[in-house]
């Protein structure tokens, strides 16, 4: 794993908003937080992997509080092919924007769904975007366990397999603990964003620096 550059990282903090009449308090709002304190409630980074497999491949990871949706899920984008075939005047989408898509939502709505390009029937050549769509709560008629019932079973059943090792847990700190004191010693300004919107302005730039997209931005989730 490529050492994290601070160009590659964004990190926030949300303030006060007011919509439809109802006023959200700010990080710094709370009692028990300092009013210049500049800890971060938002970050989004960029990571690589130095080897054949993952070459030029950015992997995006981005969290935060206070955001417009809860939601934790994992997105495989994959890349456009060189050379479009269609314009955007015979296809009905932008197919700059419209990318074939693997989506694994771990929570809310648990989901594994595969977002795709494809021909509209008839004897024209117009594509369209559809899901391949497996959303667990309509195949499966049981109950689902929220992810912390599962952690908490497992913990009292000694049952290892879905926590992190030590091994790993010493390769994540020593990745982020260089970028951590970084970001402490030169005291970075988190940039502000409302409560309740989509974070930082600065995180789109960043997965546009990256031609990606973050998948809460999408006109069909």
């Amino acid at each position: 794993m490529r050492p994290i550059q601070m160009e590659d990282v964004v990190i926030g903090q949300y303030k006060s908003h007011t919509k439809g009449g109802v006023s959200y308090p700010g990080y710094t709002d709370d009692k028990t937080v300092p009013k210049d304190s500049l800890t971060p409630t938002f970050a989004a980074a960029a990571l690589f992997i130095d080897n054949a497999r993952w070459d030029g491949v950015p992997f995006l990871m981005k969290a935060g509080k206070a955001l417009h949706t809860r939601r934790a899920e994992i997105r495989v984008q994959f890349r456009h092919v060189p050379g479009n075939l269609y314009n955007r005047n015979t296809t009905g989408c932008d197919l700059d924007k419209a990318t074939n898509e693997l989506v694994i939502r771990v929570q809310p709505d648990e989901a594994i769904y595969l977002k795709i390009n494809n021909k509209v029937p008839g004897l024209g050549m117009r594509l369209d975007r559809s899901n391949l769509n497996l959303l667990y709560s309509a195949r499966y008629s049981k109950e689902i366990p929220d992810a912390y019932e599962r952690l908490l079973l497992d913990a009292i059943e000694g049952e290892r397999r879905l926590f992190i090792r030590s091994d790993e847990l010493d390769a994540a700190w020593s990745l982020f603990t260089p970028l951590l004191k970084e970001i402490e010693e030169k005291k970075r300004i988190p940039e502000y964003y409302p409560y309740g919107s989509r974070g930082p302005v600065g995180a789109h730039y960043l997965a546009a620096k990256h031609k990606v997209q973050w998948g809460d931005v999408s006109l069909d989730q």
